[in-house]
């Protein structure tokens, strides 16, 4: 209890660290910002990236040394252009460099106080003013055409930085996949985020003050806290100075997480030395590496024209009735064990359950208990519904009997959230009847971690009583359809019924041979026609949706289009999010077609659902796609089916988000085999080598993402690793980190997430570790085990 004092007093000690920027409200901001770039991907790389690049040392630095100078010159706020703004951006995330280069250059560090953001809303027609008046030949925003037909050489400006900004900007790209997650922007998550940098920055000014080398690698929630602090460069440099003498580096260069390495060895160091000073654990849910960034759909921007909205998208809500479902996301851990009876010490597991068993999460699972396992260490990631507790029965290996069991409410902090994180002793009951008021009760130390509830995908099965159709109706060339004599049910996770769905020739006084329709009967007796064929492409729901083949469909490029209020086009195979991340796919992917919506938000695409062929299947990430998606799936599985596709619908559909366990052990397995194989339950057990550096699910098991930002140590210097987040494609390790696969099985497709959570050798932000496969949790065994951490 003493050690368990010290380090509750030395976490309060970490938060009274001042910082200048109210960091909250700038990381908010900084999400924001993130997101723009990403709108604008153009600004990533190429000939468009140069010119940005000369733009900012030729007129954005030179406009911001008058303004900081005397910011008469303009009234209110200076506004840089987005391209400006970026380059800007990335060259403050070094920040030893860009203070070099502005005393250099200016005497002084340039600074953002009086600069507002080209996106937040502002009016920039003051500034654009100013630009005008002092650049007349060169346009405030970035003429895209005069980018790439007339690139700039830096090199004959005066004053212009020799830091090689492209370099800087393609580490940073990766990042905002990272952190581009819903609950990433929960108030509590950042409000956590901001405690657990102040204790980052507490380790490294420890460090500092004892002479102790430790190259300190941090989670995504940290990274973000982080990169948001170096943005403002003055308030950086003297919050760092004053609290060790310096400014501390962050240098995003090194990528290197194989074994040994000094990004393995540091978040491994860093792991074990937060937990030993504050009695928590390193890892977190929500904060881990996701993975590399999904491969694109397409590389510019996507041209599309939408139906205006009609305001009667509600007409067809009340046709399918299903249960909308919060999930969360959680990290669990059995961290230690207190008033164990001799006999029984080394011979006990923990069983861990639900009290209310939800559509996501329904097994009893198997954890050893960190501080009494000489073997496997494990730590359990999995999704579920946040309601119920968790339950705990602590079992004896050798008498195969409970010692006792007991539970954790997660309501009690979800609704509303109120913490993200939890660890404390919970006292088991005894159960067997008897005593029960034991002075000294058996206690297991519970360290569980969740993100905030979001909407779970909607998954639908298509189910067919009998055979379907041996011609489509689809396209006239396919030949002509004959008509169904069967319904194919509609069923939602439960095998309810919630619509069944038939293909029929239309109702017309004079059909024509060609016209087909799609209705829809519920259980009451209810009839609804949902879509309608006139010979070249589908009408749905009363014609605000349109289905039809694209033009040109290729092998890469998208087969079908879904349009109305929304633009949703159809590639065959798993993409985006759902892109499996290993090397082996036991699933083809002629089974599957990811639905991507194209809007002014995501103009380079977003998955919003996933069509299994094989299984019969759709998963729905939005309400507004569940309808059209089902009647899609409905028509798109018949046609594609009967082109030499087959469908076995006698079988539950596994999504890409399911749920598992990693376990770190000291056997290698070869982690494609576990990967993509239809999971029974929702949580899976996986043995990895704890290796820093892995990949997560890759073969090598080594790390080869290209993360970065790191800080030196050598010569005073502090270094805090760069990760993932900062730069690594990889962030909180290989392709792990954060994605849902961890050390764990088969993630649907390997999402990534298991490692040791937290941080795989790369595993959370900046220089992360590699990846990970779960978590170790004694300090040091727990740090070299996080080194392999995954989390999603």
């Amino acid at each position: 209890m003493e050690k368990e004092k010290e380090q509750t007093l030395e976490w309060i000690e970490a938060q009274k660290i001042e910082i200048s920027v109210d960091l909250f409200a700038a990381a908010k901001k900084h999400l924001h910002f993130l997101g723009a770039v990403d709108r604008n991907r153009w600004l990533y790389d190429g000939p468009a990236l140069e010119r940005a690049i000369y733009r900012y040392n030729a007129y954005w630095l030179p406009l911001l040394a008058k303004y900081t100078e005397s910011s008469s010159i303009c009234e209110g706020p200076l506004v840089p252009p987005l391209d400006c703004e970026w380059v800007w951006h990335c060259h403050r995330l070094n920040p030893v460099r860009y203070k070099t280069d502005c005393e250099q250059f200016y005497g002084r560090v340039l600074d953002n106080s009086g600069v507002v953001s080209s996106v937040n809303g502002n009016s920039k027609s003051k500034t654009e003013t100013l630009w005008k008046r002092l650049y007349p030949t060169e346009p405030y925003d970035l003429d895209l055409d005069k980018a790439i037909s007339e690139p700039e050489d830096v090199s004959s400006l005066e004053k212009c930085t020799n830091y090689d900004l492209v370099s800087a900007v393609k580490r940073q790209c990766p990042f905002y996949y990272q952190v581009s997650r819903a609950h990433v922007d929960n108030d509590v998550f950042l409000q956590e985020a901001v405690a657990r940098y102040k204790a980052f920055l507490y380790l490294i000014k420890r460090n500092r003050e004892s002479s102790v080398k430790l190259f300190c690698v941090p989670t995504y929630d940290i990274d973000l806290i982080w990169h948001t602090h170096q943005l403002h460069a003055l308030s950086y440099g003297n919050d760092l100075t004053k609290m060790i003498g310096k400014v501390l580096e962050h240098d995003d260069t090194d990528s290197d997480r194989s074994k040994g390495k000094k990004l393995d060895t540091g978040f491994s160091g860093t792991t074990a030395q937060w937990e030993e000073t504050f009695g928590r654990r390193y890892w977190k849910a929500g904060a881990m590496n996701r993975g590399n960034t999904p491969k694109p759909v397409i590389t510019s921007p996507y041209v599309w024209s939408v139906k205006k909205s009609t305001g009667k998208e509600e007409e067809f809500q009340s046709v399918l009735q299903y249960q909308e479902v919060k999930a969360i996301e959680v990290i669990l851990g059995i961290v230690g064990i207190k008033n164990l009876p001799d006999a029984h010490k080394g011979k006990v597991f923990v069983v861990f359950s639900k009290t209310q068993p939800d559509s996501l999460f329904n097994a009893e699972r198997r954890l050893t208990i960190l501080s009494e396992s000489c073997g496997e260490k494990q730590v359990a990631l999995f999704q579920c519904e946040p309601k119920g507790e968790l339950s705990f029965q602590l079992m004896s290996s050798s008498k195969s009997k409970s010692l006792g069991f007991t539970s954790l409410s997660l309501p009690e902090f979800l609704f509303p959230v109120t913490k993200l994180s939890v660890e404390k002793w919970l006292e088991l009951t005894p159960t067997r009847r008897g005593k029960t008021d034991d002075p000294n009760p058996i206690s297991l130390r519970v360290a569980v971690s969740f993100t905030p509830p979001t909407r779970s995908p909607t998954v639908l099965q298509l189910v067919q009583a009998r055979p379907s159709l041996k011609d489509s109706c689809f396209f006239p060339m396919m030949g002509k359809a004959r008509l169904a004599k069967s319904f194919t049910r509609v069923v939602d996770e439960t095998e309810t019924e919630v619509i069944s769905l038939q293909i029929r020739n239309s109702n017309d006084a004079a059909p024509k041979a060609d016209r087909r329709q799609v209705i829809g009967v519920k259980e009451c007796g209810e009839t609804y026609v949902l879509a309608e064929y006139d010979g070249s492409f589908w009408s749905l729901l009363d014609s605000k949706w349109s289905l039809k083949q694209t033009s040109d469909p290729t092998k890469d490029g998208p087969m079908f289009e879904l349009s109305g209020t929304r633009m949703v086009t159809f590639y065959l195979g798993r993409k985006l999010e759902y892109e499996p991340k290993h090397n082996a796919m036991l699933k083809s992917e002629k089974d599957f077609m990811t639905a991507v919506e194209f809007s002014k938000q995501h103009p380079y695409g977003k998955a919003a659902g996933l069509l299994d062929l094989k299984f019969g299947s759709i998963e729905a990430k939005e309400n507004w796609l569940v309808l059209p998606g089902v009647v899609s799936a409905f028509i798109l599985s018949d046609l594609l089916k009967n082109k030499g596709f087959t469908a076995t619908t006698n079988k539950a559909f596994i999504t890409e988000e399911s749920n598992e366990i990693g376990v770190l052990s000291q056997v290698k397995l070869e982690a494609e085999t576990m990967m993509n194989v239809d999971l029974t339950s929702p949580v899976e057990v996986a043995t990895e080598k704890i290796n820093g550096g892995a990949r997560c699910f890759s073969k090598e098991l080594n790390a080869t993402g290209d993360c970065g930002n790191m800080v030196e140590e050598e010569a005073g210097h502090f270094g805090c690793g760069g990760c993932g987040g900062c730069g690594g494609q990889c962030g909180g390790g290989g392709r792990c980190g954060g994605g849902r696969c961890g050390g764990m099985t088969k993630m649907g497709g390997g999402s990534c997430t298991g490692g040791s959570t937290g941080c795989g050798n790369c595993g959370g932000g900046c220089q992360v570790g590699s990846c990970g496969h779960m978590i170790n949790n004694n300090a040091r065994e727990n740090a070299e085990a996080l080194n392999d951490v995954v989390a999603a």
